[in-house]
């Protein structure tokens, strides 16, 4: 049976299981790095300051930046909006520290297709045991026999500034940094860097971790060999993106916290652009094409909330 493509995704005989876990040299090293600098020199250099310019920086790149700037709005297209605004948003999602603009197209692209066949090799379903997953995900990728072929629409492959941040992604670091140091000293240095980005890689596999094996689901999708699960506690401090299965639901949505109740500040960000006139062709799940197989699922209470109980 041929494989689903998807998008930038296209089946070529692909085959989502079949493939070996391939260490990956310079992600391994990067992580690495940060985290031991994060782990000697944070407590090292331990300020309050330092601590603030940690938890703003982190809130600005991360929920601008990865969650607005380069999940909903590079990779989904989930909105519109200047390009100037693009490219600042997609630059404060560089900041992060993951991958250049390709590359975090690429990585979700793949995981993307290869959820939505009918089974999928373990890296990219969470399967594998905590400490395993964890080594595969910041360290590893998946080599497979037959991927699907890749390609980046010209938008992106065209854009010269995208071109310079997937070439120049890690040194991006450089500037910010000697700002930091300039400020700051080496506190600022150490927290605004080094802790931020392995605190936010390491919160980033642990969402993808928890959010693919259990939790609430609100939605289901048939004949997929990955589902999708909300963490909601953990809505505050991810800007929405821990409301996955809502995401796995209408993928397109520029609001992942559909439900009420559900905290999701990248959808409040991009409310706030809209405002301003800066966000336009807001895609929200009931103005997107429903995905097939998908079903709406309500907890029962006579079974005292713990069964799911599927609506077509």
């Amino acid at each position: 049976m041929p494989s689903i493509s998807t998008g930038r995704m296209i089946d070529n005989g692909s085959d989502p299981v079949k493939g070996r876990v391939v260490w990956m040299p310079a992600k391994s090293i990067w992580i690495t790095i940060m985290t031991t600098i994060a782990m000697v020199g944070g407590p090292l250099t331990f300020s309050w300051s330092a601590v603030t310019v940690f938890v703003l920086s982190t809130a600005i790149t991360i929920c601008l930046g990865h969650s607005v700037g380069m999940h909903r709005l590079l990779i989904h297209r989930s909105f519109s909006a200047p390009i100037w605004l693009e490219h600042l948003l997609v630059y404060l999602g560089t900041l992060v520290g993951m991958a250049g603009p390709f590359g975090m197209i690429y990585a979700h692209d793949i995981r993307d297709w290869a959820q939505r066949q009918r089974d999928c090799h373990d890296l990219y379903a969470h399967r594998r045991s905590f400490f395993v997953d964890a080594f595969w995900q910041m360290h590893c990728a998946v080599a497979l026999d037959r991927p699907p072929r890749f390609v980046l629409e010209e938008r992106e492959r065209g854009d010269r500034f995208y071109r310079l941040l997937e070439a120049t992604w890690m040194a991006q670091q450089i500037p910010l940094g000697l700002l930091l140091f300039t400020l700051g000293g080496l506190p600022w240095l150490v927290w605004g860097i080094a802790v931020r980005i392995s605190v936010s890689l390491t919160g980033h596999w642990l969402v993808g971790h928890f959010a693919h094996r259990d939790g609430h689901q609100g939605w289901s999708v048939d004949d997929v060999a990955v589902q999708g699960y909300n963490l909601p506690r953990f809505g505050l401090v991810t800007f929405g993106e821990s409301f996955h299965g809502n995401h796995h639901a209408f993928p397109e949505s520029a609001r992942l916290g559909i439900e009420p109740g559900q905290l999701d500040l990248g959808w409040h960000f991009i409310r706030l652009l809209a405002g301003l006139g800066l966000a336009s062709a807001i895609k929200l799940p009931h103005t997107i094409v429903q995905r097939k197989g998908l079903k709406r699922i309500e907890i029962s209470e006579e079974a005292g909330g713990a069964h799911p109980v599927a609506q077509h």
